[in-house]
């Protein structure tokens, strides 16, 4: 038997001879770094990919996150103009609500100072009724108040004007009228009729008698 084939380390067939054979590592090392090499290649091409596809969609994120924050600041500009335009509206219908209420002062001034007239007088000019008694109820007291400064003395209205005179209150006459109808009103209460015309000619009467002593 030929020692080689029997020598344990080398193996018993001329296969074995192989591992021993520089050819045949050499093309198995070749083969085996080609193998490496396409291996890397394949990574490096799914890497790549990979990398664009991110680039991508961050590139669609970003101009995704442009467009928002674009619309949000024309946005914000657009609320902030229309907040400053209705502020502006609102000192502007301010400043005409208080001229006006500064000018209706005014005129309530000029026509008197005593709050109490200008109380009777919204009674007369209102569009219900019932305040155009009121209006003629208040000025019969504010009369009645007049006559305590005035100095005629009474347990009522009725007995300081019986205690006047013509001589010294001019308008007697007149006082006893209104007086009367504003009984007429307190007594008769829903049944007396007053129409704002003559709720108008009352308070005339009233207002004569007022700025013949200055109490308006």
């Amino acid at each position: 038997m030929d020692t080689l084939s029997q020598n344990p380390i080398l193996g018993n067939s001329a296969s074995g001879f192989r591992f021993f054979n520089l050819e045949y590592l050499f093309d198995q090392g070749i083969s085996f770094f080609r193998q490496l090499f396409d291996v890397g290649n394949s990574l490096g091409t799914k890497i790549i990919l990979i990398y664009n596809i991110t680039a991508i969609l961050l590139f669609i994120l970003a101009i995704f996150f442009m467009v928002i924050i674009s619309y949000t600041t024309i946005r914000m500009f657009e609320i902030r103009k229309k907040e400053r335009e209705h502020l502006k509206h609102e000192i502007a219908e301010y400043a005409q609500h208080h001229a006006e209420k500064e000018k209706k002062m005014q005129e309530q001034e000029e026509i008197s100072k005593n709050p109490r007239w200008i109380k009777t007088l919204n009674y007369l000019f209102s569009q219900h009724g019932s305040d155009w008694k009121l209006a003629v109820i208040e000025a019969d007291s504010m009369l009645d108040n007049l006559m305590d400064q005035l100095g005629f003395k009474g347990e009522n209205l009725g007995d300081k004007l019986k205690s006047a005179s013509q001589s010294n209150f001019r308008n007697l006459s007149s006082a006893w009228e209104v007086h009367t109808i504003r009984n007429r009103i307190a007594h008769e209460g829903i049944n007396f009729e007053l129409s704002q015309r003559e709720a108008k000619r009352i308070i005339a009467l009233y207002e004569q008698i007022f700025r013949e002593f200055g109490y308006i």
